[in-house]
Formats: C-alpha cells, structure tokens, sequence
C-alpha cells in the first residue's frame, strides 16, 4: 500500500495533476452569494507565482507579466474574463500570478490602513516584507493609496498600492506599464457587464499587452 501510494505522489508530480488550477480556482465560487459567475477558458496563459518569485524575476532583468489579484475580488472577477480572452488573441502564453492574499500561506501580503479618530490614515496592520520591496520596485507605475473620510475628502497613506486587480508588465527588470482594466463606465463591482464596458475593457487590455512589445519575443 506505501509502495502504491509512493508511486501516485510521483506520478501526480510529474503529470502536475496534483498543481494549482486556475479555472478551477475561479470558477468554485460560481453560484456563491456575491459573487459574480464567471468562465475560465481552460487554455490560459496564467502561472501561479508569488511575490518573492516575482522580485528574483526583476533582479534577475527578465521580462514578463504579472497579475495581482484574487477569486474572492469582486473587480478581479469584473475583468479576468477580458483580461484571458485578449491575452490569448495575443498570443500570451506566461502571465504571473500573485494571489494578493496570498491564500495559500494564509497570509494577507498586503498592509491595512484605517482612519483614526484624528482623521489621520494609520496601518492597523503591516503587509510583508516582500510587499513593501514590490513597492519599491513598482514605485514608477503604482497609484498613490488614499483613504476617504466621512466628508469626501482624500487622505494620504504616504505609500502607494497594489490594488486588486493590477497587471503590470515588467521589461528587462523594471516596470513599465500597469491597468485594472476596469472600465470607468463601471460604478460598482457587481454592476453587469455591459457590452460597452466589454469593449473598454478589451480596449484597455489590448492596449497593455500588444504596446510595450512584450508578446513579441519568447518572454510571452
């Protein structure tokens, strides 16, 4: 019996058999309450990662995609769908994944930051080491991060953000590009998506990766 189930751990590691599932990862909460049903194509260019992976990658000057997101971010599962059908009409075969919740350490990567009674943005809890240096090293593409009080006003983290969804596109170990490809004409993450938000969000992801070039060389 320790012979047999010897040989199934091998044979699962080889075949992958036993590897993440990104359709399968996504697709699960389909039918569950507040969340968006969703359909993964099962040819997709997505490949789990993490975000020291990602950071070996950009000291080591390569070239590539990631993704930032999670299947339980309702605006990731507003443009995942978009996001694979224009990769795959690219051509691109390598898009890094980063689950920004890194649920499979039962970690959050990121940090949290509330308002306190003074009004000033404070971190009720630190991300990891490896979020703060991703920071750094996507400081020239990432969006300041701001809070809003109770009278509409913008306030300061003094740190920038990597919001769920983000894909950022890295050349030769810096960043040079990022999008949501949220469409503006989408106010809320369960509004239905709309022909005329499909076609901005396919517009937005089409722009991303056929601009910088990336899906013309063996990086894609």
């Amino acid at each position: 019996m320790r012979k047999i189930l010897i040989i199934l751990i091998v044979f699962l590691m080889v075949t992958g058999c036993g590897s993440k599932n990104f359709k399968k990862e996504y697709e699960s909460l389909n039918g569950e309450t507040n969340y968006r049903e969703i359909s993964i194509p099962k040819k997709n260019p997505i490949v789990y990662s993490s975000a020291s992976e990602v950071i070996s990658k950009i000291k080591n000057n390569e070239t590539f995609y990631v993704y930032f997101g999670s299947s339980y971010c309702p605006w990731c599962r507003s443009v995942i769908e978009k996001a694979l059908e224009v990769a795959n009409n690219n051509n691109i075969d390598k898009i890094y994944y980063v689950d920004i919740w890194d649920g499979a350490h039962n970690e959050i990567l990121r940090d949290t930051f509330e308002l306190n009674e003074k009004g000033e943005a404070v971190a009720t809890k630190l991300g990891t080491n490896d979020y703060y240096e991703l920071l750094k090293l996507f400081d020239n593409v990432l969006d300041e991060y701001t809070l809003t009080n109770e009278d509409n006003q913008k306030v300061s983290t003094n740190e920038k953000r990597i919001f769920a969804p983000t894909f950022i596109s890295i050349v030769d170990g810096k960043a040079k590009k990022k999008t949501t490809g949220i469409s503006s004409l989408q106010k809320k993450s369960q509004d239905e998506l709309t022909d005329e938000i499909k076609k901005d969000e396919e517009e937005q992801f089409q722009k991303f990766f056929t601009e910088d070039g990336l899906c013309q060389d063996e990086s894609c």
